[in-house]
């Protein structure tokens, strides 16, 4: 048996099995329906065609991922989810999916009746969507914003977003619900942090309304249940300050549309990407949120340059595609967004520079103090190195990164939103040894892969924005971990 033909059995394998728990069911006749059901894939050779669809040349040794179609299973209440705005794996392989109902259509809030009036006078859901004859249909309700599973893809619990502030995030306790859900990460002492991006103007992907507290400035802290434990920042900032050390919220400088967030599980301390506003990490104790310290390109204090909106900014001006063409490999700032921070298990930061087109890399143990590195120096102020991300690629290419979980984690995943694929990188060399998913709607492609997560088997979750609102699963089969080179040019584009 070929090693082509040995990987298509296992595929098929795992796929009957991933399809055989979309139902536990007790009846006889439910019974023999899924059995029925699961024939007729089969007979429609649905696990071959999926499989197929799968494939892709490797060099040296990767996992192979295939997509388990049959997670999640279909939520309760008749709850969809929005674009997907953070997804984290926690210690008891629970898949934290944050999700924005404020994303989802009229038509997907369907069964949101009247719940006020708006400024005019005239009934509006809970959506600010018109609702002159009341529910307008029998089909969707937002759910929760965030949204907790079982590896099977059943729901465990639920809890955040519209309606949820009201009663354990409330605004008298310091609590504001971030008005664009924005970065999840649940720590090893089971709290869980939230951020949002939320901004009080018009850009792309925002809903047809602003917040009404001005822009999301904050990080909230939570219990597993959703009891509000602190609050970072305070929301509504009025603009970019990434050199700030003087203490805001918490004793904690503003944050300006965080986007991601990391807790090092042996210092307690949180890495947070700082973000759509501001272009720098910032760094503070888990525990009381006090800020400790922050950093920029290259591990550089004070952070070159400022924001000042959207994504062609940087010092001199231009856009990370006028950089390429000039030959400008090395940007001394973060381009908005400064988009994840994500730590390996061996110390190292990596920091998702995405507008750049690069993931930069860090000692955790040695960043946050003044320092200064113009050059990019390998081996100062903490910077080990960078990778770039299709580079050729306009902007937004390197928007999230993950590992794999066999010991030395060798495996670097990288969501590309711009190609809408997820390359998988040797982490000692940083070369592409693979890659899946490419553009599409289909099952098993990606639009806008936004947020990148692993379980203890290896297992990929990934969730999609700008209208693709899903969340999907990929099976890891064969290698846990990479090695051997691959192609130095990561993201190079496929005839």
């Amino acid at each position: 048996m070929t090693s082509r033909m040995i990987e298509y059995v296992v595929l098929a394998g795992m796929l009957v099995g991933a399809l055989s728990v979309v139902r536990l069911v007790p009846s006889f006749g439910a019974r023999q329906s899924a059995t029925s059901a699961t024939d007729a894939l089969q007979k429609a050779r649905a696990l071959d065609r999926l499989a197929v669809g799968m494939s892709v040349e490797r060099k040296g040794i990767a996992p192979g991922f295939v997509l388990d179609p049959a997670w999640p299973q279909p939520l309760p209440h008749h709850w969809v989810i929005g674009d997907v705005g953070g997804i984290a794996v926690d210690k008891y392989d629970h898949i934290w999916v944050y999700q924005r109902p404020r994303s989802l259509t009229s038509t997907d809030s369907g069964m949101q009746g009247v719940a006020g009036t708006d400024a005019k006078g005239k009934p509006i859901s809970a959506l600010g969507f018109p609702r002159p004859y009341g529910q307008i249909n029998g089909c969707c309700m937002p759910g929760p914003s965030v949204l907790v599973f079982d590896k099977a893809g059943k729901l465990l619990q639920s809890w955040g977003g519209p309606g949820f502030p009201e009663t354990k995030c409330r605004e008298q306790d310091g609590c504001v619900w971030p008005a664009r859900e924005h970065g999840i990460y649940v720590d090893q002492n089971d709290f869980v942090y939230v951020a949002g991006n939320g901004q009080a103007r018009n850009f792309h992907g925002q809903f047809p309304w602003a917040p009404n507290f001005g822009n999301d400035s904050q990080i909230l802290k939570f219990k597993p249940d959703g009891t509000f434990v602190y609050q970072i920042g305070t929301a509504g900032a009025k603009g970019p300050n990434s050199n700030d050390i003087n203490g805001g919220g918490n004793g904690t400088p503003e944050p300006y549309w965080p986007a991601d967030m990391v807790v090092d599980p042996k210092t307690n301390l949180m890495y947070i990407a700082d973000g759509y506003g501001n272009r720098r990490v910032l760094i503070v104790d888990a525990a009381t949120g006090k800020y400790v310290g922050h950093f920029g390109a290259y591990g550089q204090n004070p952070v070159m340059g400022e924001n000042g909106g959207g994504e062609d900014v940087g010092e001199g001006a231009g856009s990370w595609a006028a950089d390429f063409k000039a030959g400008n490999m090395k940007p001394k700032f973060f381009r908005s967004p400064l988009h994840c921070a994500k730590l390996a298990n061996d110390g190292l930061l990596y920091v998702c520079d995405r507008s750049n087109n690069r993931v930069q890399i860090f000692r955790a143990s040695e960043v946050g103090k003044p320092c200064s590195n113009q050059d990019g120096e390998v081996g100062k102020c903490g910077f080990v190195g960078e990778v770039h991300v299709a580079p050729q690629t306009i902007g937004g290419t390197s928007g999230t990164v993950n590992f794999s979980t066999d010991g030395k984690q060798s495996c670097m995943y990288v969501a590309d939103l711009s190609n809408d694929v997820i390359y998988i990188i040797n982490r000692q060399n940083l070369t592409e040894l693979s890659r899946f998913g490419g553009g599409g709607r289909q099952a098993g492609e990606f639009h806008w892969p936004h947020m990148v997560a692993t379980d203890s088997e290896g297992n990929i979750y990934v969730g999609e924005v700008d209208g693709a609102a899903r969340t999907q699963k990929f099976l890891r089969y064969g290698a846990t971990g990479c090695s051997g080179a691959g192609d130095p040019e990561v993201g190079k584009y496929l005839q």
